[in-house]
């Protein structure tokens, strides 16, 4: 696009609606997945026991009927305010596409069978990053943090990596979803998902 030049969206018409918003976004992903680098880069935000809320990027890893699932070091700051307020909230965003998704619900550990079968699939580096950073945590120097790293990759030479006990996956469960499409004049598109039962109900508000 152009300088100057009037942005285009598709817009998100009633006719267009999936049923299973579950559905929708993994088209939508899909489209996303064709024109952006890293379109599992969601914003995460927490609140600790005290609704204080906190915020930060991570990578989606997986997504499917049963919620959206990202890894971290358990005794991390949002490991920490999911244990103690296991709520949470996801926000997609894909600039090119004028599109937004926002997804709320409760958050439940992984499985460590699933923790463990994605710790395998990564690659070495990132197995002893999760090893020798503990997250969140204050350290006097980076020198000191590429020590540790070095340390466990000696230590761990010639052998598999096993996922360290404080480290795995998590799964929001969504209870709401809202899929939001920019249009000219900031008059969106904007479509909010609630669950009801086994089923989902949809309605258009307002921008």
């Amino acid at each position: 696009m152009k300088q100057g030049d009037e942005p285009t969206w598709s817009p998100l018409d009633e006719a267009e609606i999936l049923a299973d918003p579950f559905e929708l976004f993994s088209a939508w992903y899909d489209e996303a997945a064709a024109i952006v680098r890293e379109p599992e880069a969601i914003c995460v935000a927490t609140a600790d026991s005290s609704g204080q809320p906190r915020a930060r990027m991570v990578l989606l890893r997986a997504f499917d009927e049963r919620g959206f699932v990202f890894h971290t070091n358990y005794h991390s700051i949002k490991g920490h305010d999911i244990e103690g307020n296991p709520k949470a909230a996801i926000l997609w965003f894909v600039e090119e596409q004028g599109r937004q998704v926002r997804i709320e619900g409760r958050v439940e550990k992984l499985s460590s069978h699933e923790s463990d079968a994605y710790f395998a699939r990564r690659n070495r580096g990132h197995q002893l990053g999760a090893l020798s950073s503990e997250q969140s945590q204050p350290i006097a120097s980076r020198g000191e943090l590429e020590e540790r790293f070095a340390r466990f990759e000696a230590e761990h030479e010639g052998r598999a990596i096993a996922r360290p006990a404080h480290w795995g996956g998590y799964r929001l469960v969504p209870a709401h979803f809202e899929f939001w499409q920019q249009r000219p004049d900031r008059m969106h598109d904007r479509f909010f998902f609630t669950q009801d039962g086994s089923h989902w109900n949809h309605e258009r508000h307002q921008p």
